[in-house]
């Protein structure tokens, strides 16, 4: 099979075009003729050798496929509902820049009807990552406000569209006014341009100074003092990437006065169990939502993972330009 492979840590120059065995289904998995992968932020921190891969899992990047089912564990396969040729989408610990890719079963969710693989292909990474921590560690509520950091992202776009159809108020922040036009299109409430306006000065005052409930931050560093004083009594932080640096200072008699909760998480790590019941969680509560148009795919571009030159370097320079809205997306 034809994959992507990171022949030296480096720039996207260093993703290459290589020929790889044939991965083989084990217990409790299947094999997917991959149609689309799904490119994240944690692949670029992969190839520049800053994402240890985990023990077991395959060298090659990728976190998010979408295809075909050609082989796997039957019993395991009936369990769960599918059958070889049926079309799904799942998150994997690696191997997705490939023409076949193994995962878990538990880990693999129906493409969704009248969304393609390509589609699909974007769905596993942020879907689980935004269910785990905004729902389940963060316990958004109905009713309650949210706030991201980076709504213009493929995990933000997630975020603001699960949310708000589960009846929470949403407030992004993006580093452009294009970008927070496209965050309030997208159904975010406010959004503010951290560029030009202190989100923290803003969150406070578009709550009326009660501040926000949830705060799903990808920047940690010097925002996390700042992100405290604007959470409201009861207010929870969830920290899912450290873009801007793991030391910050914070005001710790802020956090007992106003009870506030700071937590985070990594996924890639976790175990299959855990993995599948979100999975599961996803299938029960958030698959209806796409099946009916209330969550759209948001694709800002494909490229041919195979292609010349690299679709794959394109699609990390892309990445790594910050001017993309929504997901990227390698085909096959």
């Amino acid at each position: 099979m034809k994959a992507i492979e990171i022949s030296s840590f480096g720039a996207p120059e260093v993703l290459r075009v290589a020929e790889r065995p044939a991965p083989v289904a084990g217990e409790g998995e299947l094999l997917i003729r991959v149609a689309a992968s799904g490119v994240n932020r944690p692949d670029v921190l992969q190839r520049t050798g800053n994402y240890p891969v985990p023990p077991g899992a395959s060298d090659l990047p990728g976190l998010e496929v979408a295809g075909e089912i050609v082989a796997g564990d039957a019993k395991a396969l009936a369990a769960a509902g599918f059958a070889i040729g049926d079309h799904v989408c799942a998150l994997v610990a690696g191997g997705g820049y490939a023409e076949l890719c193994t995962a878990p079963v538990a880990q693999c969710l129906p493409v969704p009807r009248g969304w393609s693989d390509v589609d699909a292909a974007t769905l596993p990474e942020t879907f689980f990552t935004v269910w785990s921590n905004v729902f389940e560690r963060g316990r958004l509520q109905k009713g309650e406000t949210l706030l991201i950091q980076g709504g213009s992202s493929g995990i933000g776009v997630t975020a603001i569209q699960i949310a708000k159809a589960l009846g929470a108020t949403v407030i992004v922040t993006a580093g452009s006014d294009d970008k927070c036009e496209a965050c309030l299109k997208l159904g975010a409430d406010h959004a503010i341009n951290y560029r030009t306006a202190d989100f923290a000065e803003e969150a406070r005052r578009l709550t009326g100074g009660k501040g926000v409930d949830v705060i799903l931050d990808m920047v940690a560093g010097s925002y996390v003092a700042r992100e405290l004083d604007c959470l409201a009594e009861d207010g929870r932080l969830v920290i899912i990437a450290v873009q801007g640096g793991v030391k910050a200072e914070i005001n710790a008699g802020l956090v007992l006065r106003r009870r506030l909760t700071i937590t985070g998480s990594t996924l890639r790590p976790r175990p299959v169990a855990f993995k599948g019941a979100i999975a599961k969680a996803l299938r029960e509560k958030v698959w209806p939502l796409l099946e009916s148009g209330a969550i759209k795919p948001i694709v800002h571009s494909r490229f041919a993972a195979a292609g010349e030159p690299s679709g794959a370097a394109q699609a990390h320079t892309l990445m790594e330009s910050n001017q993309h809205i929504g997901k990227i997306v390698l085909t096959w």
